[in-house]
């Protein structure tokens, strides 16, 4: 049998268990990547999913396929990485796809929407509905290969200067958001803000902005928001389980050899449940450290849910009549989503309602 009939009928994990796939990655040729991401270092679980998959890759290969990782304005400027990544000028970078809505809405859908999915829906979608053919037929008209790559699961709805008992409290507020949310946002009254994550804090110490959301507890008691604004809100319905994705030039992924480019894809899914696994596990202790600084823990009211909601519903129905590229994934999108919900309605919703309402 050849050696890559082999592979396609056996599959990387019987290829391994078999020793062959040292003689195969020998046989590659030594290769150096480089990746752009949107996120800080100092950021350890977001920023470190790029690591792990770079790290993995070169553990896969025998250190033959090396890929260094560049945090945001290092290489290029954190919002920069899709034009770099198009034109070629790094063959990777790290992201969450809503940053580029501006480009095209579609963007966001390959991450998350107000009111779209959570984390493990996410990824059903992409890996067993339609969502990454979907999404991959989409990014090919920007020279882009995607790959999931990461996961924060829902987040935080983020830190306010003062209290917001009713939407009319949103009016006028300047509130740093990530990505497409900002639409919903400014339909419902407030100023959105697409900052980095490097700049957050000093615009919400300075009041330049009235409030900002990142992702969650690890992460914020990192960044210090705690000190500059007291009111700490839940949950963000703009980001109930956003995908980061690895997205890789055509030219670059299209150059790799079958073995390589099945060791990119395992990579990848290691590095998309880590990253998940990393949140879910270092959360629960932050937010405890921020409760006994005393922040101020209060949900959302639910005349703001249900503002943002309407709004969320409005402004989708009008892209879908202006804006094929939308239309086309959204459609698959939203069947996908209702199913899920029916199916989580009867399962993990009552499950995880009755274990957190036990004495444990």
């Amino acid at each position: 049998m050849e050696r890559r009939s082999f592979i396609r009928s056996a599959g990387l994990t019987g290829v391994l268990a078999a020793g062959v796939a040292p003689a195969i990655v020998h046989a590659q040729a030594n290769i150096r990547w480089r990746i752009a991401s949107s996120f800080p270092k100092s950021l350890d679980t977001i920023y470190g999913g790029a690591e792990v998959f770079a790290r993995k890759v070169g553990d896969m290969t025998g250190g033959k396929f090396q890929i260094t990782v560049h945090p945001g304005g290092e290489l290029m400027p954190p919002f920069g990485v899709v034009d770099g990544v198009q034109n070629g000028t790094v063959e990777a970078a790290h992201t969450v796809p809503f940053y580029f809505f501006g480009k095209d809405p579609t963007f966001a859908l390959g991450a998350a929407i107000p009111f779209g999915m959570n984390s493990r829906q996410m990824t059903a979608w992409m890996m067993e509905g339609n969502g990454l053919k979907l999404m991959r037929e989409f990014y090919a008209q920007y020279n882009i290969v995607n790959f999931p790559c990461g996961n924060s699961g829902a987040q935080m709805a983020g830190w306010y200067r003062k209290e917001i008992k009713s939407l009319a409290d949103m009016k006028g507020l300047k509130f740093r958001v990530g990505g497409f949310a900002g639409k919903v946002i400014e339909r419902i009254g407030g100023v959105p803000q697409n900052l980095p994550a490097g700049e957050i804090y000093q615009a919400l110490e300075k009041g330049t902005i009235d409030a900002a959301e990142w992702i969650g507890p690890y992460d914020d008691l990192k960044l210090g928001f705690n000190k500059v604004a007291p009111f700490y809100y839940y949950p963000a319905w703009w980001e109930g389980g956003p995908q980061i994705d690895l997205y890789i030039n055509n030219k670059a992924y299209e150059a790799l050899s079958p073995e390589y480019k099945a060791i990119v894809e395992a990579a990848a899914a290691y590095a998309h449940v880590d990253m998940q696994a990393k949140y879910d596990g270092r959360n629960p202790a932050a937010l405890k450290q921020l409760v006994a600084q005393k922040v101020q823990l209060k949900p959302l009211p639910k005349d703001v849910m249900d503002g943002a909601f309407k709004a969320a519903m409005e402004i989708y129905s009008e892209l879908s009549a202006s804006n094929p590229n939308w239309k086309k994934v959204y459609t698959d999108f939203a069947n996908f989503r209702r199913e899920q919900n029916l199916w989580f309605r009867f399962t993990e919703a009552q499950f995880d309602r009755y274990m957190q309402s036990a004495k444990l």
